[in-house]
């Protein structure tokens, strides 16, 4: 099996197994998965755009604007985590285990990420295709009537300059579509370091958010 096909199989095997366990614990919560989500979600963005940043720093190099991409992607992770948090109303032991998840993550991605970018984007990429997959279940059951579409959380408003009347639906179709473009972003870095180049060798998709 060649190199890139076996860590694309690595990646994808990994997201896999995680989404069984939260599968079993949120079931039909949205709500609370969507918070788990953003939790993970927020996390590689940030990472990655640090440890750029430091190598910036030691090459005296720029970085084709992937540092301000990758944080730009931790930022708007953090405001998905921000709007879900006043949709969800998380019980403590949940809060327990997003602070527990959130430790155990950034570690390992961080590590991850020093031993193989390639790999730590390529995860990402398929951590976003899974996120897409859970939002579209969650547009689902606010369709069915399942969960009540209450108004849209003004933070929510704010940030993605929605109508004063938008809903929770429309929040997340907005959260969809960001998620959609971080899914790109991801693979497309990854796709980069597979070609055996350097992610400042190719502008970054900067100025979504």
């Amino acid at each position: 099996m060649p190199q890139s096909l076996f860590w694309t199989e690595m990646a994808y095997r990994t997201v896999k197994s995680l989404r069984w366990p939260v599968d079993l614990f949120f079931q039909k919560r949205y709500g609370c998965r969507a918070m788990m989500l953003e939790t993970v979600a927020a996390v590689p963005g940030m990472v990655g755009g640090m440890l750029l940043h430091c190598r910036s720093l030691r090459k005296f190099e720029h970085s084709g604007g992937w540092i301000k991409a990758l944080i730009e992607e931790a930022e708007n992770e953090r405001m998905h985590l921000m709007t879900f948090m006043e949709v969800a109303q998380p019980r403590w032991y949940e809060r327990a285990l997003v602070f527990t998840v959130q430790g155990v993550f950034f570690n390992a991605y961080f590590l991850g990420y020093l031993i193989s970018p390639k790999f730590a984007h390529r995860v990402v990429g398929y951590l976003e295709e899974e996120a897409i997959h859970s939002y579209t279940e969650f547009l689902a059951e606010v369709d069915r009537g399942n969960i009540e579409n209450v108004p849209a959380p003004a933070i929510a408003i704010d940030y993605w300059r929605l109508p004063p009347e938008s809903t929770l639906r429309d929040v997340v179709v907005a959260v969809r579509a960001d998620e959609a473009h971080h899914r790109d972003v991801n693979h497309f870095a990854s796709d980069i370091h597979f070609q055996g180049r350097e992610l400042k060798e190719a502008p970054a998709p900067v100025g979504y958010h």
